[in-house]
């Protein structure tokens, strides 16, 4: 629901009808990625503050400068927040807009992957290093070599690789991109071509750089044809994720101005990925981001809105619910406020 419908909602009945409750409700908290470590749920959000720079399509309102993390003990249990983990003051090559950020886990140590804009304007991707999963993480100095735009989600697949996914148009910056180059002059393809899609490198074994040259990661209708640009349900703007079930890996992602959660099926971490429907139906605010977590057995899925914020955009609360996995392979859809 974006933010010019939402004038007419009733948000103390929706609140009522909504499937789950805000996570935390002391501070919004919004892009939600989930990890089960150690035998506890932490979710690594961005953090989301009152911001009077004007709403615009680049999402230049969210304004947001720090990252906290929440944990639970269980899916039943209320949410800690820990406090602040980084600040863009921490981290010497960034200057603002801290994003959505996901994390890992791997020989005792937690890798915090977040982007910012530098000086320029340009987004990069970072990542910090702690020996807790709440942190403090410790930025290392630069960003990663060959990253760009938003919205990184790493992967372990089973074998101990370790896969980073990322990309967002719009405000994300990826349409100026073309092979792994900036250029001011690219925009968005034309509604006829193939759209944008994400991108994914596999990481050295220390976590901290990229293995490989970035690739793009294809997503295509039951037809083996690429989503096209002017396919707004169904093709991609930002939100990578990946998580595997019954030997299949599942891409899913937001379609941003169309407010949907979709998810694709594939056979490897590369793709290409066959889409396959929606896991979440719009939520109120613009904005619809995830992630997908399995706590004993149960997958769950991670998102926000904006109805603590009675529909404020970038004042976005997280959330959680139960997904089900169906005997075809598909999801079963969300509604995510009942009639």
């Amino acid at each position: 629901m974006p933010e010019d419908s939402i004038e007419h909602i009733d948000f103390e009945n929706l609140n009522d009808k909504a499937i789950s409750k805000p996570l935390v409700s002391h501070i919004y908290t919004a892009d939600p990625s989930a990890h089960y470590f150690n035998g506890r749920i932490y979710i690594y959000p961005s953090h989301d503050i009152e911001s009077d720079i004007p709403f615009d399509d680049l999402g230049s309102h969210f304004a947001m400068e720090d990252y906290h993390v929440l944990s639970l003990d269980n899916v039943n249990s209320e949410a800690i927040d820990h406090g602040v983990a980084l600040h863009v003051n921490d981290v010497a090559w960034a200057e603002k807009q801290m994003w959505a950020p996901d994390a890992a886990h791997k020989n005792g140590k937690y890798y915090l992957y977040f982007p910012a804009k530098k000086a320029d304007g340009i987004f990069q991707i970072g990542v910090a290093v702690s020996d807790n999963p709440i942190g403090p993480f410790k930025p290392q100095p630069e960003a990663i070599k060959g990253s760009y735009s938003i919205d990184p989600a790493v992967y372990e697949d089973e074998d101990g690789s370790y896969y980073i996914y990322f990309g967002g148009i719009w405000g994300g910056q990826l349409q100026k991109y073309r092979d792994n180059v900036y250029s001011s002059e690219n925009e968005l393809p034309k509604p006829e071509e193939n759209a944008l899609l994400p991108i994914v490198a596999k990481l050295t074994d220390d976590l901290l750089e990229f293995a490989e040259e970035p690739k793009e990661i294809k997503i295509v209708d039951e037809h083996g044809n690429l989503i096209l640009e002017g396919d707004n349900d169904r093709r991609f703007f930002e939100a990578s994720w990946l998580h595997k079930h019954n030997g299949k890996y599942y891409f899913s992602y937001s379609t941003g101005d169309t407010h949907f959660i979709c998810y694709a099926i594939g056979d490897n971490p590369y793709g290409p990925f066959t889409y396959g429907g929606r896991i979440l139906e719009p939520v109120v605010g613009w904005t619809s981001h995830h992630s997908i977590c399995q706590v004993d057995n149960k997958w769950y899925l991670f998102y926000h809105d904006s109805s603590l914020s009675k529909g404020i955009t970038h004042l976005r609360s997280v959330k959680m619910a139960e997904i089900e996995h169906q005997e075809d392979g598909h999801i079963k859809t969300l509604t995510p406020y009942s009639s």
